[in-house]
């Protein structure tokens, strides 16, 4: 099988309460220490790249994204799919091939653009390009940022990932859907359904996500961001022995 066909493999059967869980490293060395954990499929956070490449989630130009990308790929041998924001402008066939050369296998595209929804029916469009340029070689995640924009109601949220399914993606993520809403979008949403897990022990773990609905977890930034709150402290202690 290749690397897209086991990725694809792994969101198929999955068992309630066993969602495929899905580390987010934002370099070569985190990429390396997640894989040599276990973990058999990895999917980079654009702001855990960003901050790495010393900018501001959502200010990374295209060429440093995937050339970061591509050194995550290189550094290990499961299959890594990458967080490419909103695409950058570029056209389908263009975005694609750029994916491609880095060997990622598949790809997390937003629906909103400056803090603003994206026309669901203009970005469903947008996907089935990218799907029809991509073929089978990608694995397509459409991230529904309803919630995050301040749209509180299912029904959008299942309305744009049934337009997206439609479109071609093969996975949908409602990121920010709060818990107690995940069973009624899990009956609502066909195929895959990514949700947001936390590291902090406050909100709901994998296990239970998966009770609830999710096909897979990710993480975004969190990673990278306790990396970073540990490393703070580290340098804190360094200070004070020196």
């Amino acid at each position: 099988m290749s690397k897209v066909e086991v990725f694809r493999a792994l969101h198929q059967g999955r068992l309630p309460g066993d969602p495929l869980v899905l580390p987010g490293p934002w370099d070569a060395v985190s990429a390396r220490v997640c894989v040599e954990a276990g973990f058999p499929a990895l999917a980079t956070p654009s702001a855990g790249v960003a901050a790495s490449l010393g900018h501001e989630d959502g200010s990374t130009p295209a060429e440093e994204m995937f050339a970061a990308v591509a050194r995550i790929v290189r550094a290990v041998d499961v299959p890594v799919s990458a967080d490419i924001e909103g695409g950058y402008g570029l056209a389908p066939e263009e975005l694609v091939e750029r994916l491609l050369e880095t060997g990622a296998v598949g790809c997390n595209l937003e629906d909103s653009r400056s803090g603003v929804l994206k026309d669901p029916r203009e970005h469903a469009d947008w996907l089935a390009e990218v799907r029809a340029a991509a073929g089978d070689r990608l694995f397509v995640n459409a991230r529904v940022d309803t919630f995050i924009r301040g749209e509180a109601d299912p029904d959008r949220a299942i309305e744009r990932a049934a337009l997206y399914v439609a479109a071609g993606a093969d996975c949908v993520y409602p990121i920010g859907v709060p818990a107690d809403v995940l069973p009624l979008l899990r009956s609502g949403i066909q195929g895959p359904v990514n949700v947001h897990g936390t590291l902090d022990g406050k909100g709901p773990s994998p296990t239970e996500l998966g009770e609830l609905g999710a096909t897979r977890v990710t993480f975004g930034p969190g990673l990278q961001r306790w990396a970073e709150l540990a490393l703070r402290g580290m340098a804190d202690e360094l200070t004070r022995r020196w």
